[in-house]
C-alpha cells in the first residue's frame, strides 16, 4: 500500500514561487516513479512533470518548462516541485501520484495523493 500527502499549495501573487513536498509511504516507494499533475478550475487533470525512482530521468509539459523544476530525495520518500515565475494560469489543484513505470499518463499512475491548493493573483 503507497500513501502519498502533499504540502506547500498556498496563495501567491503572479511571479512569485513556491515548493509543492510529496511525502511517500510504503515498502517500495523509493523504488517508483512519480508525478505531478493539477487540475484547474472547472478543467480536467492535465501532465505537470515526472521523474524516476533514480532521479536521473524528468520530464515537463511544455507549459511549465523553464519555470518549474521536479526532483526527489530518496532518503526522505519526498518528491518536490519548486515552481518559479508561477502565472495566474498556473492557479489548480496539485497532485502527486506514483507508479513504478514513468509515464505522462495520469490514467497509468496507481497511486494518488489528495492534491495541494495552488492559487495564483494577478
Amino acid at each position: 500500500q503507497v500513501q502519498l500527502v502533499e504540502s506547500g499549495g498556498g496563495l501567491v501573487q503572479a511571479g512569485g514561487s513556491l515548493r509543492l513536498s510529496c511525502a511517500g509511504s510504503g515498502p517500495t516507494i523509493n523504488t517508483y516513479a512519480m508525478a505531478w499533475f493539477r487540475q484547474p478550475p472547472g478543467e480536467g487533470r492535465e501532465f505537470v512533470a515526472a521523474i524516476s525512482w533514480s532521479g536521473d530521468s524528468t520530464y515537463y509539459a511544455n507549459s511549465v518548462k523553464g519555470r518549474f523544476s521536479i526532483s526527489r530525495d530518496n532518503a526522505e520518500n519526498t518528491v518536490y516541485l519548486q515552481m518559479n515565475s508561477l502565472k495566474p494560469e498556473d492557479t489548480a489543484d496539485y497532485v502527486c501520484a506514483a507508479d513504478q513505470l514513468l509515464t505522462t499518463t495520469p490514467a497509468k499512475y496507481d497511486w494518488w495523493g489528495q492534491g495541494t491548493q495552488v492559487t495564483v493573483s494577478s
